[in-house]
């Protein structure tokens, strides 16, 4: 609640900054008070059976998906460049006005969940907590999972503009075409078909097959012929990471201990930020300074020891459930 009412004020703040720095202060402040991904993740892992999370993980980055889509298109049809400034701040008022209906549905709908486990234990600092987790043979690879691919594949799509236009001379419109058309296929996946693998398969395989197709869009699309293989390769990726992301956080939350779920869902989102802020800086050098192609090839490179990293862990989790069977 009050990360979203934070929210609420920085963009209504943001739509009346008069300098730079204040509307640089502004967005500083909304940054800390949007890392609330781990909240409601761990909300989501503390209400759901554990079989069932992979499901609803799926479901959540649905919901992102979609936002990511309508957002923009909303915000976009609101702006009146010709007003100078003042045309930029009705779509922060409508952002306000959305983070005030989420407080309030908040407010009317959700409760702590009953089933929440609370235990009487020593509090571990930020950077004790962090070694603890990044030694854990399950959360630590998938950990390191998270950071291989939020690196490699937030850097071919930031770059992804660049590329096409470098290899089609694409403008907008095709870009923007094929973003819409990937994000709705990746909306899809998530809402109608991770979770119903997941159960039938295990979060192992699929985070594996996931990473698998991942892989195989990556490393086809230097060799795209046009419009149509194009868009149907980077709709295979996203269809990727829409099978496997949610399978990361369901076997995450399924490790962590319950009392500290959101805490290492945090230190995992946090891993995953500083992917996907470093990811698309070396993506630009390789597309500058060596060739276009390379961030896919180096994307493909990096995503495909994710799978062994995914079933990796997943051994350790079942060795380590099997112990915990036999001392009890």
């Amino acid at each position: 609640m009050s990360t979203v009412l934070g929210n609420c004020l920085c963009y209504f703040a943001l739509a009346f900054a008069d300098t730079a720095w204040l509307a640089f202060a502004i967005r500083l402040l909304g940054g800390f008070a949007s890392g609330n991904g781990s909240v409601v993740q761990a909300y989501i892992a503390d209400v759901t059976p554990p079989e069932k999370r992979a499901r609803r993980m799926s479901w959540l980055g649905a919901a992102f998906a979609i936002g990511l889509v309508v957002g923009p298109a909303i915000g976009g049809s609101f702006v009146d460049e010709s007003r100078g400034v003042p045309g930029f701040r009705v779509p922060l008022l409508i952002a306000s006005a959305a983070s005030a209906c989420s407080l309030v549905a908040i407010l009317l709908f959700v409760r702590e969940p009953r089933a929440r486990i609370v235990e009487t234990r020593e509090t571990l600092k930020v950077g004790a907590a962090l070694t603890e987790v990044v030694k854990h043979p399950v959360i630590g690879r998938l950990m390191l999972l998270t950071l291989l691919v939020s690196f490699a594949f937030t850097g071919i799509e930031v770059m992804f503009g660049l590329w096409a236009h470098a290899r089609f001379g694409w403008g907008a419109r095709e870009i923007g075409q094929c973003f819409a058309i990937a994000g709705a296929i990746s909306a899809f996946t998530q809402i109608f078909v991770t979770g119903r693998l997941s159960e039938r398969y295990g979060d192992a395989h699929v985070l594996a097959g996931g990473m698998a197709l991942t892989v195989v869009g990556c490393l086809l699309q230097p060799f795209s012929t046009g419009l149509v293989m194009t868009t149907l390769l980077i709709s295979l990726t996203a269809a990727g990471q829409s099978i496997a992301f949610p399978n990361v956080v369901a076997l995450i939350s399924r490790a962590s201990d319950p009392s500290r779920q959101g805490q290492v869902l945090g230190f995992n989102n946090a891993t995953g930020a500083f992917g996907r802020t470093t990811g698309p800086f070396c993506a630009s050098l390789g597309f500058s300074h060596i060739s276009p192609n390379l961030p896919y090839f180096a994307a493909a490179g990096l995503v495909a020891p994710a799978i062994f990293l995914a079933l990796s862990a997943v051994r350790h989790e079942r060795r380590h459930a099997a112990k915990k069977e036999a001392s009890a």
